[in-house]
């Protein structure tokens, strides 16, 4: 089996099917550790390697609302909403990435790899760091809250005369120089709005009061004011927007990249900046009709590495078998075997 021989010389493996599913095709970790105990395994699922449901698929849709993310996302009194990015499947992958390179770390010292469990309903639970805040302190079941903040207000989005804009005047500094800048000093000596406890308690009464100025307005008009007096605000961007936006494009955040097929094409760019070994997104997947040497390449995405020493590396095709990457690699997208390049101990 072709995942099994590279299994022997990989460093890394990510997979992410169901439990049970990569013991029964013989590539299990305890199968591949005991081969290689430098292995480091990362295993993403929906629910986990154990538990009750364990054996359940993986869904952001359901795993936001296992987790609770539903509950607390859209308007209050609303139908359940799910975010609009997939939290929870970029939340596992970002956790299981987390993990590998402390394993790694760990390997470093120790010369031995280990195995990584995430999951979706994981991930989904370990964001939700201040509805769990407010659970534990005893506050109640946290509930939706529209684009407001649950430990400080003003902080949400308001309305102005031709749409909405964030504010975030959510500490007591803040807030007086809002009300200063509005025109309403007195706000400071209200007691529903003289604390930051106090102004969450109220702060559907607060933010109406705000849009009653604010309404009268443009966004334009008070983007530019409340950045001139530092107070946190901002437009709310649709992506037409957002593609365009000259920080997003000066951060290198939409790229060009070439295709053999597709020619030009728009994608985004990497949110780490690194000195010394900027990340390369042009690099693509290899195409099913690709040969052997650029599949290894590419799979492996190791970029000091020439194909020969790739080759020596892994175990070379039987006689006759097809080198094409739909037969040199017979695993589906879910399994990812990655070799790394083997740097000196410090």
């Amino acid at each position: 089996m072709s995942g099994r021989r590279l299994a022997r010389t990989a460093d890394v493996i990510v997979e992410n099917y169901r439990p049970g599913v990569m013991a029964a095709l013989g590539l299990g970790y305890e199968t591949l550790a005991a081969e290689n105990p430098r292995l480091i395994y990362a295993s993403i699922s929906g629910y986990g390697q154990t538990g009750p449901e364990r054996r359940k698929g993986g869904f952001d849709l359901v795993a936001q609302g296992v987790s609770g993310i539903m509950s607390v996302t859209g308007e209050p009194g609303g139908a359940p909403a799910k975010a609009g990015v997939p939290l929870t499947d970029l939340g596992a992958g970002l956790f299981a990435l987390v993990g590998i390179l402390a394993a790694v770390e760990h390997r470093h010292q120790t010369g031995v790899g280990q195995q990584i469990d995430t999951s979706l309903v994981d991930a989904g639970v370990a964001l939700s760091v201040w509805e769990a805040t407010e659970y534990f302190s005893g506050a109640g079941v946290p509930t939706a809250l529209g684009s407001a903040h649950r430990m400080n207000a003003p902080y949400q989005a308001i309305r102005c005369a031709d749409g909405f804009i964030t504010l975030g005047a959510a500490n007591d500094r803040l807030f007086n120089r809002l009300a200063d800048l509005v025109g309403h000093p007195e706000w400071l000596e209200r007691r529903e709005f003289a604390t930051n406890a106090a102004r969450v308690a109220n702060r559907a009464e607060l933010a109406a009061e705000i849009e009653a100025i604010t309404s009268r307005q443009p966004c334009s008009h008070w983007l530019a004011l409340l950045d001139a007096h530092d107070i946190p605000c901002g437009p709310i961007n649709d992506y037409a927007h957002v593609f365009a936006d000259p920080q997003v494009r000066a951060r290198d955040m939409v790229v060009e990249t070439e295709h053999p097929s597709l020619g030009r094409l728009r994608t985004l760019g990497s949110p780490i900046k690194m000195s010394a070994t900027p990340p390369d997104v042009s690099r693509r997947a290899p195409l099913r009709s690709v040969g052997r040497e650029e599949a290894l390449a590419c799979r492996t995405n190791s970029y000091s590495l020439h194909v020969a020493a790739l080759k020596r590396r892994c175990v070379e095709p039987e006689p006759g078998e097809n080198t094409t990457l739909e037969h040199s690699f017979p695993i589906r997208s879910d399994l990812l075997i990655l070799s790394l390049p083997q740097f000196p101990p410090d």
